[in-house]
């Protein structure tokens, strides 16, 4: 790639191909947070009145959430704005106006998040709908979304003994309060506990042993919904919300996506000429994971917090981001802190290949359950970029340093793939080939763009 003509066009062909640049310079305004996103759309679904959504994500995942929004009889705006983000306007009549489609199909598209928080939200309506979405959401588990909104008393019911999608749910008004141990660590899980607990009858309190994500804390907070959270000493934590509660409806500002930040972050740590300022980033305590690894990794990561994002516990707050060239040692993560930066783990896959000695993360076997499997997917395309990783049942090793070389990889249709595999063309020699890099589009359209921008 070497035109702004060819960046917008490589989304769209068949193969992206990326020559090494001789440096990184720019500065970036990212796409709005995905998993804020989804939620101020579905949480906008649930009040009474007008809720106005700004910079908001534009990828595909996003478009899906919004459109069943629609589809449930709430009207969506979409305001179109210059940069990376769109803004929403969405009036609903509130839960209890709320209704199905007439054929009672809902589209997710490829978003997991869409329909596993849908499944939450949707459990306690008088509902009867079909969540479906492409071949590769429906090769995506939801026992584990099942069997807590069953023992709520919604009915939902899945293909292969109930393990997949299309899942039907069937909600009932009013829920039980139920007290839940999910059996991994899972956001989307606790998230859809928590808006079906919404309509119970009771408090509904969800434990999990390693803290996830807390958005949707935060959000429902926010529109007037008090949240009791508890964390032990060993790290677990215990979320509660009373059933009965009305969400106000509320305007909200979406930070930038930190998982899309990642990418730019390693860019700029691993080549040898770098200096990339990213604005406006969510740093979410729970969320910002990935720039502490870095910074344990050497990465020279400059931090500057909005004064007007303070983190009280309710907003998001945010941070500029400035990455630089830097010399990279090798780490360890277990379990806990790939749950905590489970999104980014494909990228730091990437980071791990020039540090200095062997990176070991332990206990990644969720990523096996996402767009693709992204264990065997990103093992296979660093490989061929001539990476040394092993992997032993679910845990990763790479050995580094090594100079990576442009070679044919896959994103087999995976959005963190194309992007991981395009960014390590940054600086590998001769030429990389990213198969299917459409995949970018599902959470960053613009990606092929920026990369061009900061290259020049």
């Amino acid at each position: 790639m070497t035109s702004a003509a060819s960046a917008s066009a490589a989304s769209e062909q068949p193969v992206a191909r990326i020559r090494a640049s001789a440096r990184l310079r720019g500065e970036l305004r990212l796409p709005g947070d995905k998993s804020v996103s989804h939620r101020a759309l579905m949480l906008a679904a649930l009040a009474d009145g007008e809720s106005r959504i700004t910079g908001a994500g534009d990828g595909a995942d996003v478009r899906s959430t919004a459109g069943i929004v629609a589809a449930l009889g709430a009207t969506v705006d979409r305001v179109e704005s210059d940069g990376p983000t769109v803004g929403y306007r969405v009036v609903s009549g509130g839960a209890d106006a709320l209704r199905a489609p007439d054929d009672g199909l809902l589209d997710c598209g490829n978003s997991g998040t869409t329909l596993r928080l849908m499944s939450g939200l949707l459990a306690g309506l008088p509902l009867t709908v079909v969540l479906d979405g492409d071949d590769s959401l429906r090769g995506r588990p939801v026992a584990r979304i099942i069997e807590p909104l069953r023992s709520m008393g919604a009915v939902l019911h899945g293909r292969q003994d109930d393990s997949l999608p299309p899942l039907t749910v069937i909600g009932r008004t009013p829920l039980r309060a139920i007290d839940y141990t999910t059996k991994v660590p899972s956001a989307q899980v606790k998230s859809a506990i928590l808006l079906a607990g919404l309509r119970a009858d009771g408090r509904t309190t969800v434990r999990e042993t390693v803290a996830t994500r807390d958005h949707t804390e935060r959000m429902l907070r926010a529109r007037g919904v008090p949240v009791r959270r508890t964390d032990a000493p060993d790290g677990s934590v215990e979320v509660s919300v009373e059933g009965g509660i009305a969400v106000r409806a509320v305007t909200e500002r979406v930070p930038g996506d930190i998982s899309t930040a990642a990418f730019w972050l390693v860019a700029g740590a691993i080549h040898p000429d770098a200096e990339l300022s990213l604005l406006d980033v969510d740093v979410n305590p729970t969320r910002r994971a990935v720039i502490d690894i870095l910074r344990s990794m050497g990465a020279d990561i400059t931090e500057r917090p909005h004064d007007d994002a303070a983190d009280d516990g309710i907003g998001e707050p945010m941070a500029d981001l400035t990455v630089r060239s830097s010399t990279l040692r090798a780490i360890e993560l277990g379990p806990v802190e790939v749950a905590s930066a489970i999104d980014e783990i494909p990228i730091l896959c990437l980071a791990a290949t020039v540090a200095h000695g062997t990176t070991v993360i332990r206990g990644a076997g969720e990523l096996r359950f996402k767009e693709s499997d992204r264990i065997e997917g990103t093992a296979a395309g660093l490989r061929a970029l001539g990476a040394r990783v092993e992997i032993e049942g679910d845990d990763i090793h790479i050995t580094g340093p090594i100079r990576l070389e442009g070679a044919e990889t896959d994103s087999l249709d995976d959005h963190r793939l194309a992007i991981t595999f395009a960014v390590a063309g940054l600086t590998a020699t001769g030429e990389t080939s990213v198969g299917r890099p459409g995949s970018a589009a599902i959470s960053y359209p613009g990606f092929f763009d920026d990369l061009e921008r900061v290259r020049a």
